[in-house]
């Protein structure tokens, strides 16, 4: 590794604050907010990213945790053995502990390979294209430790190129650059990733985030299942998640709907190599004002899915975003034949489950539609949930019968 937190040893030491409760960090919450720790002038000295033991206000060594004093999220965990050495094969060890479980999970290596905290890495996530891996080091310590962490995934996995994916608000927040790079290898033109008997198209340089969402991989796969022959409407598709699985599965049409040209284009793409092409047709432009217009044409469908980006990101957007979210609910419930189906999603972790199912349910009523609630999806085992981090359990998704 070159330049890196983990080649100071023996770490400095920072404490918590009385008033800070020590035993929710001793029972695993992850992180150390900037109102908890007491921060003189030899704290806020230290290198954002640097490692350093953690104290509570009775001097008993806690963990060992990487600092970042430009952050709300003053401290993250990363060990909760105070006498650990985090050098090269510590970050091996947690790669290659993540990468057992996936290989147990999945036939094929396309996947998150790293989700954070919940895999030990605190802030890195890390999404796996076969021999092609993007990483977004959303933490400083993780910037700071990139080449090591590049080296660590090369060294457990065999990739042959990792990609350093700099776009997100959460680097933003963390004091962080948006400066994406190659830092292994080099990969140009798209990746065919297969799933749920589809074919995706994966831009990994380009493309929004890492270039394929593959959290809603299990919803994908439910939702597939619904409209035995009938028709689909995929709003906020992206790439056709959800239609081309949808179309694999024997839906006769299905029509994605997305804001973004280039996002259609991929998924017009994969339509070709899914062999569905002549069933896939697009429609660019503002959801809400699509879903209008269809619903002006008397367009009705077997299955709608509305997955729409978060409209709720944190406490201060939540009440808007719940009055999204039902408008969502009420314009795609028009758009249902009656018996048919209506999956609505949320990656907003600000808003839980029962705030979005209500948010979304009164929208279904507004369009005069009764419900039943016949499934509730989340995220894939690849991303796994921190049990004491509730940021961890963003994606929602509720599948529902409409009358």
């Amino acid at each position: 590794m070159t330049s890196s937190p983990f080649s100071v040893s023996p770490y400095p030491v920072i404490r918590l604050k009385p008033k800070a409760n020590a035993n929710t960090i001793r029972g695993g919450a992850p992180w150390v907010y900037a109102d908890e720790l007491v921060t003189d002038r030899r704290t806020r000295r230290l290198e954002p990213g640097s490692l350093a033991i953690l104290e509570d206000s009775d001097r008993e060594q806690i963990a060992v945790v990487t600092i970042n004093s430009e952050s709300k999220i003053i401290c993250r965990v990363m060990d909760r053995d105070p006498a650990a050495e985090l050098d090269q094969d510590w970050l091996v060890t947690r790669v290659r502990r993540a990468l057992a479980l996936r290989d147990h999970l999945y036939d094929a290596p396309y996947y998150r390979l790293i989700h954070a905290e919940a895999d030990g890495l605190p802030g890195v996530i890390v999404d796996r294209f076969g021999d092609v891996l993007v990483m977004q080091p959303n933490a400083a310590w993780a910037e700071t430790a990139c080449d090591g962490l590049a080296a660590a995934l090369v060294e457990v996995t065999g990739a042959t190129t990792v990609i350093k994916n700099a776009a997100g608000r959460a680097r933003g927040l963390e004091g962080l650059d948006d400066v994406s790079t190659t830092l292994v290898g080099g990969h140009e033109g798209l990746i065919d990733v297969p799933m749920n008997g589809a074919t995706y198209m994966a831009d990994v340089v380009e493309g929004q985030k890492t270039g394929l969402f593959f959290d809603q991989r299990d919803n994908h796969a439910w939702a597939a299942k619904l409209p035995r022959g009938g028709r689909v409407l995929d709003v906020f598709s992206h790439v056709g998640g959800f239609s081309l699985a949808a179309l694999a599965a024997g839906a006769s049409s299905a029509v994605a709907v997305d804001s973004s040209e280039p996002a259609l284009a991929l998924a017009e793409k994969g339509a070709e190599a899914s062999g569905v092409a002549e069933k896939f047709s697009t429609r660019k432009g503002d959801a809400f004002k699509v879903m209008e217009a269809l619903a002006q044409e008397g367009e009705l469908f077997d299955v709608v899915v509305a997955d729409p980006p978060a409209f709720a990101p944190n406490k201060q957007a939540l009440s808007n975003g719940l009055t999204a979210y039902s408008r969502v609910g009420s314009m795609a419930a028009k758009l249902v034949k009656p018996g048919g189906y209506l999956v609505l999603c949320s990656c907003s972790h600000a808003a839980d489950l029962t705030k979005f199912r209500q948010a979304s349910l009164r929208g279904v009523g507004k369009a005069g539609r009764q419900a039943q609630i016949i499934h509730t999806g989340s995220a894939g085992a690849d991303h796994p949930l921190h049990p004491a981090l509730a940021e961890s359990g963003y994606l929602k998704a509720i599948f529902l019968r409409l009358d």
